[in-house]
């Protein structure tokens, strides 16, 4: 007996001080955050923690009793803040509820008062904790989404101004230069979907060295034209597989040296170009066409796997010329090229927030059959010769266009959506012609190089709200049945604008709103910013309450975090002291991969990011004393993470961005889940027909540590989707390492399967033997912290289901 009230003691000494260390944190950190003008809970539950532990650890059951009070309290405190939301209560009452349980398994060991008293607090603390458990694990963890509308009813398949069409075949990064990303395929729907098996799996070989590790990020969209596949790897190795099988046909190396590589090690996609006139027997009659992270396009044949020989010099073009000092992994080209009447046109990623003295963002146009150079934008200069003549270059830190163009081959017109100047984050030293032109898609008239007009979706931007997604081309439907040539542009701050593609005028309402003012250049800041009527992505502001962790005290952290941040909303001007919040951040709304269109619904499949970034502007000394240097002196390594201790050099500032805004220790992020998902917007009406998070909770966790629950959360995303006749969406993307078939009408997902690497890129599917594949590049992604390989993977159904 006295061995076993030993352990008790110990027990309860134990359980008391856990609790007087929790409550002395929350009591201080709640002080602060009063005092910051922030929520009162935490300090006086952090006061009765202490009181409640000092009573436990002298064996006291009123410790007991006062616990369950306070935890009483806060479940009602926690529903009367948020509700019912089931992942917004998990900081206010998981980790309360796992120490009330230490509490009961305790009590019978503690001095008693009256036993009835004991049993008593026992059964309603029980009862408590079955109610909450109840709530948390129904409807409570169900993602909110909007009420599923009417679809819209089926019309005839809008007409295409590409000349690359999908359903056999797959011939451009967006399916054809519309960038729908829709196949009229249908053999894979709804009601087979759930038979979908591996059939195989190509590996490219190219996985990180020691030398790249940490750079690698895959993010490929093959083609596929007659027999072949044709995909290229982070280094730009390009191979032709065969469709049906997966075997390899030929394997072409451009021997692109590491130190080129910028951020990321990635090639999203290829071009696919055929010669009018040719002799489809000879050399290169049918080409592949490459940009990469070195510069150069390459043409190879694409049945052989040579090069062209006759194209620019044996076979390649440096597209570099004429730009000047570019150190490496300063100018590359990670996207695919775009062909608009015979004119290749390239843009380059130019490497974030490294100087203001950057290379050019000239936009060029190459013959695609002779690789000659056709024209070259230079929005400082547009009139000046194109290379620039001797002891010239093309104006250096404008705004570049790192993501690729859409081509509408009727108006011969090239859509670009351009990013920002060199230096995301201070605007006073761009000229007037880069404001102009910067976070704006411009069509350029691909015979001239000239702009036919462009449309701007922020004004001045130093949030880093650049233009990653491609325009996609539709015809769209008005009141009186005339469709109306135009495209759909998607945006990083969540805007979805409808733009007549022959003029650049919208079709549905855009409108200047006022916009916060302050912040470190007060004259700079436009007074007012363009919003669509349309549709946006983008939630609504963020508040205290909207913080979140795995506990109270992360919880409470990142409500101090928040209130010690400058934060207006949307468009909050950049400071230096304090953070400000950017939301979304520079990876949230729509990015790179795009959306897809289902021209014969009418329907709008949008995945999307909904993260805030954390930022600091970091005083040109502080930023010296840090080391924080561009890329071609004190940090010179290659890849890193973009915004995080970014010099700027030539601005007084450099940039730190806590992308995603993280929590301290734990990793996991301040704003409560989700943090991405996908909608279906009705096309000609704008309105949400359905929304939901996109993505499970099985990788994620504290410290790094996959959780494994299969738990809809809402996880970054980063890729897009494909949209078929056969009414199902197929995406992966996010960072689950799940790549999944969405009934387009209901927004469920009816099919999925596990990756053996991330998602992080758009699928395909095409048709090959008389058999439909869906094909995805698992390469993982470093940024997105999924796993990196190197696996090409095809699934068809059975043929007993098909």
């Amino acid at each position: 007996m006295a061995q076993r009230y030993r352990a008790a003691d110990w027990a309860a000494f134990t359980l008391g001080g856990v609790m007087v260390l929790i409550g002395l944190v929350l009591g201080a950190g709640g002080a602060w955050l009063l005092w910051l003008g922030g929520s009162f809970y935490y300090l006086p539950s952090g006061i009765v923690l202490i009181v409640s532990g000092l009573l436990l650890a002298r064996r006291r059951v009123e410790g007991a009793w006062l616990y369950l009070l306070l935890f009483l309290l806060t479940l009602a405190w926690a529903f009367w803040e948020v509700g019912a939301n089931g992942w917004a209560l998990v900081p206010r009452t998981v980790g309360p509820a796992i120490l009330l349980i230490a509490v009961l398994a305790l009590t019978p060991k503690l001095r008693p008062i009256r036993h009835q008293y004991e049993a008593a607090a026992t059964i309603a603390a029980g009862l408590v904790l079955l109610v909450a458990t109840t709530v948390l694990m129904t409807g409570a963890f169900r993602p909110a989404s909007a009420a599923p509308r009417v679809m819209p009813s089926p019309t005839v398949a809008m007409t295409d101004p590409s000349p690359l069409k999908t359903g056999a075949d797959w011939s451009a990064y967006g399916g054809s230069y519309s960038a729908r990303r829709y196949s009229p395929l249908d053999e894979i729907n709804s009601t087979n979907v759930a038979k979908l098996t591996k059939v195989w799996t190509f590996h490219t070989g190219d996985l990180p060295t020691k030398n790249t590790k940490g750079t690698y990020g895959a993010e490929n969209t093959p083609l596929k034209v007659g027999d072949n596949l044709y995909v290229c790897t982070p280094k730009n190795i390009v191979i032709a597989v065969d469709a049906r099988t997966g075997k390899q046909i030929w394997r072409f190396d451009p021997r692109v040296p590491d130190e080129f590589i910028p951020y990321t090690a990635a090639c999203r996609g290829l071009a696919y170009y055929e010669l009018s006139n040719a002799d489809q027997g000879a050399a290169c009659a049918s080409r592949i066409i490459e940009g990469t992270l070195d510069a150069r396009l390459i043409a190879i044949d694409a049945k052989t796997g040579k090069r062209c020989e006759a194209f620019g010099y044996d076979g390649q073009v440096d597209t570099a010329t004429g730009v000047g000092r570019h150190d490496p992994g300063m100018f590359a080209i990670t996207s695919a090229p775009t062909i608009v009447r015979g004119v290749i046109v390239i843009g380059h990623e130019v490497l974030d927030g490294q100087k203001r003295d950057a290379p050019s963002g000239v936009i060029q146009g190459y013959d695609a059959q002779t690789g000659a150079l056709r024209w070259a934008w230079d929005m400082a200069k547009p009139d000046a010769s194109a290379p620039p003549q001797v002891g010239q270059t093309y104006t250096r830190g404008t705004p570049n266009m790192w993501t690729t163009a859409s081509g509408d081959e009727e108006l011969g017109l090239v859509y670009l959506p351009l990013g920002v100047s060199a230096v995301d984050y201070w605007s006073s030293s761009r000229s007037d012609r880069e404001k102009e032109f910067a976070t704006s898609l411009v069509a350029l008239d691909v015979t001239t190089g000239k702009p036919a007009w462009h449309f701007q979706t922020v004004h001045n931007d130093v949030w880093d709200y650049d233009l990653g997604s491609q325009a996609t081309l539709i015809d769209f439907p008005t009141d009186n049945g005339a469709p109306v040539p135009a495209l759909v542009l998607p945006s990083k701050r969540g805007d979805i604008f409808v733009l007549d593609r022959r003029t650049g005028k919208p079709l549905v309402g855009v409108e200047e709103r006022p916009v916060p003012q302050g912040g470190v250049e007060p004259a700079q800041r436009a007074k007012t910013q363009p919003f669509s009527l349309y549709h946006t992505l983008r939630k609504a502001d963020l508040t205290e309450q909207d913080m979140w962790g795995m506990s109270p005290i992360d919880q409470m952290i990142c409500r101090i975090q928040f209130r010690q941040a400058s934060y207006k909303g949307i468009f909050t001007p950049p400071t230096a002291s304090p953070h400000w919040i950017e939301y979304p951040g520079y990876n949230g709304g729509s990015d790179w991969g795009g959306i897809a269109i289902d021209p014969v619904r009418d329907i709008i499949i949008a995945n999307y990011n909904d993260m805030p970034n954390y930022n600091r502007l970091v005083p040109r000394d502080e930023a010296n004393r840090l080391g924080w240097a561009p890329r071609d002196q004190a940090r010179g390594e290659i890849g890193g993470q973009e915004g995080a201790g970014d010099p700027q050099l030539g601005s007084p500032y450099a940039i730190n961005v806590n992308a995603g805004w993280r929590l301290p220790g734990t990793g996991l992020l301040c704003k409560q889940p989700p943090y991405g998902g996908i909608r279906a917007i009705d096309l000609k009406t704008g309105k949400t027909l359905w929304d939901r998070p996109l993505g499970e909770a099985r990788t994620n966790g504290p410290f790094g540590i996959p959780s494994m629950l299969p738990i809809t959360i809402g996880t970054p995303n980063n890729g897009g989707a494909v949209v078929t006749a056969g009414g199902l969406i197929f995406i992966a993307a996010t960072t689950d390492n799940l790549i999944r078939a969405i009934d387009i009408k209901t927004g469920k997902t009816v099919w999925k399967d596990v990756l053996p690497a991330g998602g992080q890129a758009t699928p395909i599917t095409y048709e090959a033997g008389g058999r439909e594949y869906l094909v995805i590049m698992a390469g993982g992604h470093h940024f997105m912290e999924t796993p990196i390989g190197d696996s090409l993977i095809a699934y068809s159904l059975p043929s007993t289901g098909r």
